[in-house]
């Protein structure tokens, strides 16, 4: 049955996939730097292999992208305390890629090759891996195949089962049952999803539930966050922060009204916002939606602060750092389509705030039971809700425990998934 598979996929899916790409190339940035990216990967390979000392351990980690790998970050890091053991590291995405090349715990960075029989089997020639670690979920055939032929065990980590996940079409099922027989080590985030692995004939000894290692790096960057000056603390002396992370338009639609409102009866209320694409446009549409009601200020211009009640960050890559001087957070994404990451503000032990559209996050929802997490639904329940906490603090700080509670209970992963690693090699 895996010729039948192994045939289909190699000349009838790998052909249209490669057309689509080339297609793809033509109107996608990012995917036509992705194709270029490929152009020299076993020339690049050849030469960054031979610099590596033969007699460590190669453990290849893969990711599709850059959420995937902050996921695997804290295996790599915890497994680099080892002297003898290298660390290859290749993406899928060109964003992955190229926010990475840099990571200093990594030995060898690559695109991985695009997923042919010949490449699989020359990319592993040319790299000899010890261990496979995939990230998540971007499981590739060809180099599964490859690796089961040589005799390399593949480990798939932080795995995931979705109910309503593509893989459990029938046809889809049933090519995802015979490629999963060649993965030596699933391990899962949770027991439903070992469950969802085991409806594809995974057995016992392939299964294993050890968690999700985003709790330990959250945790971890949070300790960093902490230790770092970004704003001057003094500065929201006797204030309360809401921290608006990774907004969209939609979302703003409902917060920005209801902060608007609170402002009126709360004087000491400020609020930090992030939108999730901080372009010259949409801050100006920020500033505008406050129509001079409340006085803004950006964040490059905090210098100048003059106790305005809006600071609008118009740079990427502080929002976590950020969030070690909210109150209260509200993550965006949930009034657009998919939620961002919810654990971000919650390991800072503070009411975490979301729209309705969290089904994509397994840990807004389970925030929303425990209490740590408060879900809104209109600009009015924004606006009861941030009431009620800006005015309670008693209330503010219980939900606050609760959130790093929460967090506190998931880590761990990554020393389970280290276990299971050193099993291997």
């Amino acid at each position: 049955m895996r010729n039948i598979w192994y045939i289909l996929y190699n000349y009838f899916i790998i052909p249209c996939l490669f057309v689509l790409l080339r297609i793809m190339g033509l109107f996608n940035d990012k995917t036509k730097r992705g194709l270029a990216g490929r152009k020299r990967v076993f020339e690049d390979l050849i030469v960054s292999a031979a610099s590596l000392d033969k007699s460590k351990t190669l453990i290849w980690f893969h990711s599709s992208s850059l959420g995937e790998f902050e996921q695997a970050k804290p295996i790599i890091e915890e497994l680099k305390k080892d002297s003898s053991i290298n660390i290859l590291v290749t993406f899928f995405s060109p964003s992955g890629y190229e926010n990475s090349r840099k990571y200093p715990y990594a030995d060898l960075i690559s695109y991985m090759p695009f997923d042919t029989s010949f490449n699989a089997e020359r990319f592993i020639k040319i790299v000899k891996p010890n261990l496979a670690v995939i990230m998540r979920y971007d499981i590739w055939p060809n180099h599964i195949w490859a690796m089961k032929k040589a005799g390399i065990p593949v480990y798939l980590v932080d795995a995931t089962m979705k109910k309503d996940s593509p893989r459990k079409w029938i046809l889809i099922k049933n090519f995802h049952k015979h490629l999963f027989r060649n993965i030596d080590r699933i391990l899962t985030i949770s027991q439903e999803d070992a469950e969802g692995f085991s409806k594809f004939g995974c057995t016992g000894e392939q299964v294993n539930v050890v968690g999700d290692t985003r709790f330990d790096r959250v945790y971890q960057r949070s300790l960093l966050a902490q230790s770092k000056n970004l704003i001057k603390k003094e500065l929201f002396d006797g204030k309360k922060i809401l921290v608006a992370g990774s907004s969209w338009d939609q979302d703003e639609e409902i917060l920005l009204p209801a902060f608007m409102k609170l402002a009126k009866y709360d004087s000491d209320a400020v609020m930090i916002i992030a939108p999730h694409e901080p372009t010259i446009i949409n801050l100006d549409r920020i500033e505008h939606e406050f129509g001079g009601k409340l006085a803004t200020i950006r964040f490059s211009s905090l210098n100048n602060y003059s106790n305005e009640r809006v600071i609008i960050v118009d740079s990427i890559g502080i929002l976590l750092t950020l969030y070690t001087y909210a109150d209260a957070a509200f993550v965006g994404g949930s009034f657009k389509q998919n939620i961002h990451n919810v654990l971000e503000a919650a390991v800072y032990g503070i009411p975490v705030l979301f729209g309705p559209k969290i089904d994509n996050s397994q840990e807004a929802i389970q925030l929303a039971q425990t209490g740590g997490g408060i879900i809104i639904r209109s600009k009015k329940d924004a606006y009861r809700q941030l009431r009620t906490l800006f005015s309670n603090d008693e209330l503010r700080k219980q939900k606050g425990k609760t959130s790093f509670s929460y967090v506190q209970q998931h880590l761990g992963a990554t020393n389970k998934i280290i276990k299971e690693i050193y099993r291997a090699i």
